[in-house]
């Protein structure tokens, strides 16, 4: 029979279970969620050493692992619009463009659109080719309008699969921090 404290451990696994998917979503249209998801771990894991389980370091390592991973969740998104450019015959101010643009775009379209998290995701989308295009067109040799156009929806489609990738990053740090918090 579980004692009350187990029982308590239990429900705060769970309840960072479901927030944790909560964390998935906001990820998944561009927000920090993953971020998040590891601090409530953190937050939780502290609880959790409240009722007795200090001594249990492996919990922490889990933690510090899912840092790792959010990180390069990010430098995946980060990274795969520029790439994208260049995969479309862009230049280095064409990827530089997309990542600023990117940024920027999803700051400024956030409160403009009418669903507040799809606007982050679209706004990001938009800056990323808008950002690509503008820097590719004002370059000192910049090239034809069409190869600016490929330049620009190479760095779109590069952030696109970059937010997909950074999605299954947080999904695998879901999986990792609720597994880890069930079992200590």
């Amino acid at each position: 029979m579980m004692t009350a404290m187990e029982w308590f451990a239990m429900g705060l696994a769970l309840l960072f279970a479901v927030l944790g998917l909560a964390c998935l979503v906001l990820t998944a249209v561009g927000l920090p969620g993953t971020w998040l998801m590891v601090g409530l771990a953190a937050v939780t894991a502290l609880l959790k050493s409240g009722l007795g389980n200090a001594g249990d370091t492996s919990l922490w390592w889990t933690i510090a692992a899912c840092v790792g991973l959010a990180g390069i969740g990010e430098v995946i998104e980060t990274a795969a619009g520029a790439a994208g450019s260049h995969a479309g015959g862009g230049t280095r101010r064409g990827m530089v463009g997309a990542i600023v643009g990117g940024i920027a775009g999803s700051i400024v379209l956030t409160p403009l659109l009418p669903v507040p998290l799809l606007g982050t995701l679209v706004g990001a989308v938009i800056g990323t080719f808008a950002g690509a295009l503008v820097a590719e067109l004002t370059g000192e040799s910049a090239p034809p309008s069409g190869d600016s156009l490929r330049a620009a929806a190479g760095a779109t489609v590069g952030r696109l699969i970059g937010s997909m990738g950074k999605t299954l990053i947080a999904v695998l740090v879901w999986v990792v921090l609720t597994f880890g918090l069930f079992t200590t």
